[in-house]
């Protein structure tokens, strides 16, 4: 059955425009709980993030889980992972975000998770799916659903969390930024840190509805950058709006990205004996972190592009650490999905059992350089029987002589394709993937 709605990390569109209208997500609240009453747990916990967007359409999935019947639990704002363990920890039926993540504000979109924490099968997605096609009717007024607020949510999330740190070690003497992008966890990052005795710093924690993610937090690290320069901190820690990505800077204000936030959890786990299996990255994580692995006698899997997929291999292979180069890091022995904030704390364990400050930490790996141009297309895309682009393909591979690579990649939400190219010496890595790029580009003229 094709989707109309379900992408690979929820629903999500601008405000106004379908399906991010307040009648459409009335309608998905119903036919969600259409589908979740069906199976018989009559009880949802509903989270947001900052978005002036989130009230309405609060309210409208609220409405239509109530006319199916279902009882929501109203979390407020509240970090996308947070909302993953409370689900659990409720043993409600699902639980969904009102969330783009890292998006502009004029962006909303829905994520929904399973009893246990993780994202709904495919086969429920699908089934409401299927809901939507159906007319919306409201159940007998005795069995309308409630709505009710929790209102220790934030409290339990920041135990939790506190609770995946050691307990033997404290964070005290370390000064440490925390950028928040005026996101879902604007008032639970700072408290989390600075309970377990650190000295922090927090930017990006004064949300109006339209200041999430804008220059600040993990898509803009520049800003955690400068501010850590600034207060001369030990490190900063940038989240995105919904709290599921984390980018690092170290003292000296060097950028630390996800594939070196791998690097470093794997090395100290793996030194330990307590790394699980192997690690997965994505097709697009830096060559290099793979060459180091190798180095390290460290397993390592490629999957497609999204958490979702690093979820699904990690569980395929038994595996408990993965992740993207843009932050979202999955320590799946703690959590149940992607978690910026005990993603954070399992780096500031190492730094502290190691004694080693964060800079130190990735002296072992060296991101190879990376340049990636998008090549807009204007037709459905067939790379692998076109002569011209393998020809370049096979051009750039002889050129880079095996210390690098190339990765064709049609976009699942533009119309472009995207051409990668990474490589151990930057000008060859721009030239190269210039004249990839030219040749998709004359190709699909």
């Amino acid at each position: 059955m094709a989707r109309e709605f379900f992408g690979t990390d929820g629903i999500r569109g601008r405000v106004g425009q379908y399906p991010m209208t307040a009648q459409t997500v009335m309608k998905l609240g119903w036919a969600a709980g259409k589908v979740l009453a069906s199976k018989g747990n009559r009880e949802v916990l509903i989270g947001k993030d900052t978005r002036i967007s989130g009230y309405l359409f609060e309210s409208a999935l609220e409405a239509g889980l109530a006319s199916a019947g279902i009882n929501s639990r109203m979390l407020g704002p509240m970090p996308t992972p947070a909302v993953a363990y409370l689900t659990s920890t409720f043993r409600a039926a699902a639980g969904i975000v009102i969330s783009a993540s890292h998006n502009p504000f004029y962006d909303n979109g829905l994520k929904f998770f399973s009893t246990e924490g993780s994202k709904l099968p495919d086969e429920v997605e699908l089934e409401i799916e299927a809901m939507m096609k159906e007319e919306m009717t409201t159940v007998d007024s005795k069995d309308l659903g409630r709505a009710r607020r929790v209102d220790d949510a934030s409290g339990r999330y920041i135990e939790f969390c506190k609770s995946t740190f050691p307990s033997t070690l404290r964070l005290d003497g370390l000064k440490i930024v925390v950028d928040s992008a005026n996101g879902a966890a604007y008032h639970i990052a700072r408290e989390v840190f600075d309970e377990l005795g650190a000295d922090v710093v927090s930017v990006g924690a004064d949300p109006n509805g339209m200041n999430i993610n804008k220059d600040c937090g993990a898509t803009a690290p520049d800003n955690l950058r400068a501010h850590v320069l600034l207060e001369r901190a030990d490190v900063g820690i940038a989240l995105d709006g919904d709290g599921d990505r984390i980018i690092m800077v170290d003292h000296r204000g060097e950028i630390v990205d996800g594939d070196e936030i791998l690097y470093v959890l794997a090395s100290a786990w793996h030194a330990k004996g307590t790394l699980k299996g192997g690690v997965v990255g994505t097709l697009m994580t830096n060559l290099a972190l793979e060459h180091a692995f190798e180095e390290k006698g460290i397993p390592f899997a490629r999957a497609g592009v999204g958490d979702r997929y690093v979820m699904e291999l990690l569980r395929e292979k038994g595996w408990q650490l993965g992740g993207e180069n843009s932050g979202h890091v999955i320590c799946l022995d703690r959590v149940t999905t992607g978690d910026a904030i005990v993603a954070a704390l399992a780096v500031l364990a190492v730094m502290r059992e190691s004694g080693e400050s964060l800079a130190g930490l990735r002296t072992g790996m060296k991101l190879y350089p990376q340049v990636l141009i998008n090549v807009p297309v204007y037709s459905k895309v067939n790379l692998d029987g076109n002569d011209k682009i393998q020809a370049a393909l096979l051009q750039a591979e002889t050129d880079l002589a095996g210390s690098g690579r190339v990765l064709l990649r049609p976009s699942g939400t533009e119309p472009l394709v995207r051409v990668m190219v990474e490589g151990k010496v930057a000008n060859d890595v721009q030239a190269i993937c210039q004249r990839v790029a030219t040749a998709v580009g004359d190709a699909l003229d």
